[in-house]
């Protein structure tokens, strides 16, 4: 996983519980990088999970809520670091760029990342789309807090629903979300 993510997600603790707590939790936790994280570095995500997990002990919060939280931030900060990818005029329109638009680009940057997979599917009346997200590292939680930072930022209402289809080693969920 690109360090952006773990640097984001260090900004996130320091902002919302202080820089205590991050090197608290790095020190619970003893990562092999140390809990210092480079942007451009690739680091194993499971030093993230095992952030979370030490947070949700620390704060009684839910691990799904935590990562779900930190997805939404994660939007809002990559819509301020790479506001070229946010030029669209509703969030389907952006969700469907993932793949094939911001994953390309980001492959061009970074060819060694391992990005997960979203295949969308947008209905005629253009008022439902499903998305379909493939990865190893489990992470829909996260994809869930990114989508709902997309309609966020779009000011739009939308029932969004979640079906696990996993059934190996690869986590296969497929979100469908209606415009309210």
């Amino acid at each position: 996983m690109k360090g952006i993510v773990f640097k984001e997600f260090a900004d996130m603790l320091e902002a919302t519980f202080g820089a205590d707590m991050y090197d608290s939790l790095v020190e619970a936790c003893d990562l092999p990088s140390g809990g210092v994280y480079t942007a451009v570095g690739t680091y194993d995500h499971t030093e993230l999970v095992a952030l979370v997990i030490e947070l949700s002990k620390r704060t009684g919060l839910d691990p799904t809520t935590l990562v779900q939280a930190f997805g939404k931030y994660l939007f809002g900060r990559f819509h301020e670091l790479f506001p070229v990818f946010f030029n669209h005029d509703n969030a389907f329109s952006f969700l469907e760029s993932i793949e094939n638009v911001i994953h390309v680009e980001v492959l061009k940057l970074y060819p060694e990342a391992t990005l997960p997979r979203f295949d969308s599917e947008l209905a005629e009346d253009g008022n439902t789309m499903h998305l379909t997200y493939y990865s190893t590292r489990h992470f829909a939680d996260l994809a869930i807090g990114l989508i709902q930072g997309a309609f966020e930022h779009w000011g739009e209402e939308v029932q969004l629903s979640m079906e696990d289809l996993t059934t190996g080693d690869e986590q296969k969920v497929r979100f469908t979300m209606v415009k309210a």
